[in-house]
């Protein structure tokens, strides 16, 4: 897709542009008529780039393709997964609890279908990483009649901190609970097994990496389990999700994970986040960078001078044609202290003028100089005296 150079864009955790080659698979699909649930050949042209993108994603995540629910988004899948009901062959397997991170995505940290009063928050330490002597202390206090469900995002949108997803899933299997793992900001942008983390469904999200808004995934993992549908009604997704597929959706969607699993991409992005950050420091050695002493995605800074108002400096930025975001921002568009931040001991002062920067596939060393010259005018304009 045509990048607009008049704007340097520098918030891929958000959303990412659309991929060209996302954009030609979807004007394909669209140009084609047919209801995968047709037996005609339309109908069977429609099924077979759905089937197909099921390997494209599965090969994204390390999983089984027969194990993919398309769904209308990583929120809608969250709040698949996140149900007191799954199926374990079959048969009703009922969870009492769902221990949640408190850095989660709100489509996580509201529960799901769980009660409120049976969703708790697992801590996370100074650097946003969740304490998991903390977890296996909440769930050993578990009857041993209950059976928990432990949701944890594989890599947080704000900070861009990984998580323990491993030891997570090591502990979860150990102690006969289920777990899942929210994944929209890995998938893409670093390798990501559901074997190798052990988990028992994850959600992943199109427009994150470059495919269209509108379309995501819950893929289900270890054992023969799976939550009850959310959306029933049809048969659609083996009966898993119902309501007709979004075929051009999908089928862009499955060109962008193939597209987002390299390696060299990767790395160019790497190394202009970290030139960014070094020259960051350099124009303001106030600034904090949060979560920069442990295992980061390669695209995403999160930082903060005390004394400068986010919201403030989001409107000077955007006035020089760079779009950057907060550490959070609320439906109304304004400006709140991050729970992520707050969750990891920030002052909240402190958290209120955070600023999230997060490159991808388009993102050019030219937009990273763009970024710093702005932010050089900014740091000079608002930095306290």
């Amino acid at each position: 897709m045509t990048i607009n150079r008049e704007l340097t864009y520098l918030d891929y955790n958000a959303s990412a542009p659309l991929r060209e080659e996302s954009l030609l698979a979807l004007q394909e699909a669209y140009k084609a008529a047919g209801n995968a649930s047709s037996i005609h050949s339309s109908g069977r042209r429609a099924r077979s780039i759905i089937e197909d993108a099921r390997h494209k994603i599965a090969d994204l995540v390390d999983g089984n393709p027969a194990n993919i629910i398309f769904t209308s988004g990583a929120s809608e899948a969250n709040v698949t997964a996140l149900s007191p009901t799954w199926l374990k062959n079959g048969e009703p397997y009922i969870l009492t609890q769902v221990f949640v991170s408190a850095i989660e995505h709100p489509s996580i940290i509201a529960g799901g279908r769980f009660a409120a009063q049976n969703v708790q928050s697992i801590p996370v330490d100074e650097d946003g990483r969740v304490v998991v002597s903390e977890l296996r202390r909440l769930l050993e206090k578990l009857g041993e009649d209950e059976t928990a469900l432990v949701s944890v995002m594989a890599a947080n949108s704000e900070t861009g901190v990984l998580q323990p997803l491993q030891e997570i899933g090591v502990l979860t299997e150990d102690l006969g609970h289920l777990y899942h793992v929210d994944a929209v900001q890995m998938a893409g942008k670093e390798p990501l097994s559901m074997a190798m983390i052990g988990c028992n469904s994850m959600s992943i999200s199109s427009h994150k990496i470059g495919g269209p808004q509108g379309v995501g995934a819950l893929i289900l993992g270890k054992g023969d389990f799976r939550p009850i549908p959310l959306l029933t009604g049809g048969g659609q997704e083996s009966w898993r999700r119902a309501g007709t597929e979004n075929t051009a959706g999908i089928a862009g969607f499955a060109v962008a994970a193939a597209q987002s699993t390299n390696p060299d991409e990767h790395a160019r992005i790497s190394r202009l986040r970290d030139h960014m950050e070094e020259r960051l420091n350099e124009l303001s050695s106030d600034a904090i960078i949060f979560g920069k002493d442990v295992a980061r995605l390669g695209n995403t800074t999160c930082f903060a001078v005390e004394g400068i108002s986010a919201e403030t400096a989001l409107i000077n930025f955007d006035l020089f044609g760079v779009a950057v975001s907060s550490g959070s921002a609320c439906s109304s568009g304004k400006v709140g202290a991050s729970h992520v931040l707050l969750a990891m001991g920030v002052s909240e002062s402190l958290a209120r003028g955070a600023i999230r920067v997060s490159l991808g596939w388009a993102t050019t060393h030219e937009d990273v100089e763009r970024f710093l010259g702005a932010w050089t005018k900014i740091y000079k304009r608002m930095k306290p005296t």
